[in-house]
């Protein structure tokens, strides 16, 4: 039992707190610039899009605001079936050079993004969704890494107008922490599937079925590339609606990066991929099996607790456990009542909420379940 304990608690500490650290060491050592220059490619700014009338035009005026030349630059709004009146506000803006193609039956964020690349004509591609707002340099600044011909893939920074937030806010920035040091050892292992650029030709085979995002990544290292990540790039969105908006979001997203990484899992191969491959699977794997590790943990603590003689130490961390979900319990009843929430309660929160969501995206991969069409998520 004492065994089942250290060895889950270290899966535990290593997926969030020793790659970390892994990675502070290894950027001692090993770091690779990225050439940076002012060039002006032609580029196509790709926004996928269902029933979006809300956003759809402030997303446009930010896009034509950008500070890029206009005759390098083309808008393509690819409307997934929208039913409310998202393609007639996208109509209004055609004179002004966005094109939109409309799909008349529902296939998905994906399927979308990809009947624009088949139309799009820039040799790099800007991907981004409707509710994110953009430096009016934003595209100035990302598309200067394409100088640097190892570079196939950009990622934003993700950052949260909500400034109350201290959930998922948290996590964004630990993420963020993560990919700076990523980047610098050599590449990203996920990007911000919101705000993200990539060459035109890493984009030709794309399962729709798969998500773009993380697929991105993988076929840009596959081919001989690498992603990193701009710090002048930057992509504004507000935090999910509720806890629920954040569990569904995250099953979703888990479980289509399960199937990615089974498609690609030769990537998982150090002797073919070097450190990528433990990146992959310290960022990716070991994060998508800490539930089960905290199943294990949870439980072998709780026998010690009861059956090992002297065992204040297993004790103290069984109580604390029991405080953790006293203050998840209460958070998620608070957010309930309407009530604001102080970090000491979303932090607790959002870190079951997610893990929950990975177990139950493990669940339903397992049971062979599909997830209904895309629906963009609800931020507040």
């Amino acid at each position: 039992m004492k065994w089942l304990f250290w060895l889950s608690a270290f899966g535990i500490f290593y997926a969030y707190l020793g790659y970390p650290l892994l990675l502070m060491v290894v950027s001692l050592f090993k770091h690779q610039d990225v050439e940076q220059a002012d060039i002006f490619p032609d580029v196509s700014l790709i926004i996928a899009v269902h029933n979006e009338e809300k956003v759809i035009r402030e997303k446009l005026e930010n896009s034509l605001s950008q500070d890029y030349p206009e005759d390098k630059l083309e808008i393509i709004v690819a409307s997934d079936c929208s039913d409310d009146k998202t393609d007639e506000i996208v109509s209004e803006f055609e004179k002004r050079g966005v094109k939109l193609i409309s799909i008349p039956e529902r296939r998905g964020k994906e399927s979308a993004q990809r009947e624009a690349i088949k139309e799009a004509k820039g040799e790099i591609l800007v991907l981004t969704d409707a509710s994110i707002m953009l430096n009016k340099d934003a595209l100035r600044n990302i598309v200067r890494n394409f100088n640097d011909r190892t570079v196939g893939c950009v990622s934003s920074v993700d950052k949260i107008l909500n400034s109350e937030s201290e959930g998922e806010g948290f996590y964004v920035r630990y993420e963020m922490f993560l990919r700076k040091l990523e980047s610098k050892i050599y590449s990203l292992v996920g990007l911000s599937g919101s705000f993200f650029v990539i060459r035109k030709g890493l984009c030709q085979e794309w399962p729709s079925e798969l998500p773009s995002d993380f697929l991105a990544v993988l076929s840009t290292v596959k081919k001989g590339y690498r992603s990193i990540i701009d710090h002048q790039a930057i992509g504004y969105y507000r935090v999910l609606s509720s806890s629920t908006a954040e569990f569904q979001r995250k099953v979703r997203t888990v479980a289509r990066g399960l199937r990615v990484l089974v498609a690609k899992r030769e990537l998982l191969n150090p002797l073919r991929y070097g450190f990528f491959s433990i990146q992959l699977l310290s960022h990716k794997l070991m994060r998508w099996v800490v539930p089960f590790l905290y199943i294990i943990f949870f439980l072998s603590s709780m026998c010690l607790t009861f059956c090992e003689k002297n065992s204040i130490f297993y004790v103290l961390i069984f109580l604390i456990q029991l405080l953790f979900f006293a203050l998840t319990i209460f958070g998620y009843i608070r957010e309930k009542e309407g009530k604001q929430l102080s970090a000491i309660y979303k932090i607790p929160l959002f870190f079951f909420i997610s893990n929950l969501a990975i177990l139950s995206a493990w669940i339903k991969l397992l049971c062979g379940k599909k997830f209904a069409a895309w629906e963009p998520s609800s931020r507040t």
